[in-house]
């Protein structure tokens, strides 16, 4: 096990050191993400509106938001607003006063499908 987590975070630097030298590498596809029963829509995770290509960085995500663990970076059960509140998951960055915008700005449709 901690081999593979010593791979998974050696390969993370590879990329992020080829992106710097100019080759951005190739994002993970679409990810739809669990969502807990009372989820108004469904959710689906893109890499390419999450990373600055003129400064990429995985690092930032994984592996202490995100762990990568046996091919996947999906967290065990559902994301939920109560845990993205206290700063967990995607709460991290998507709260008050944080990088990105509010979860709480009311406007569902920044993650929601529907």
């Amino acid at each position: 096990m901690r081999i593979l987590h010593t791979a998974t975070v050696a390969a993370l630097f590879l990329a992020v050191a080829a992106a710097r030298a100019g080759d951005l590498p190739k994002l993970p596809k679409a990810l739809p993400l669990p969502a807990g029963e009372d989820s108004p829509g469904k959710v689906t995770f893109n890499h390419d509106t999450h990373v600055d290509s003129a400064k990429p960085s995985c690092v930032a995500c994984h592996p202490r938001l995100f762990p990568m663990l046996k091919g996947s970076a999906l967290p065990r059960g559902a994301i939920t607003h109560e845990k993205m509140e206290k700063g967990q998951l995607c709460g991290a960055c998507h709260g008050k006063g944080k990088a990105a915008f509010d979860l709480s700005d009311d406007n569902c449709q920044n993650c929601h499908a529907g």
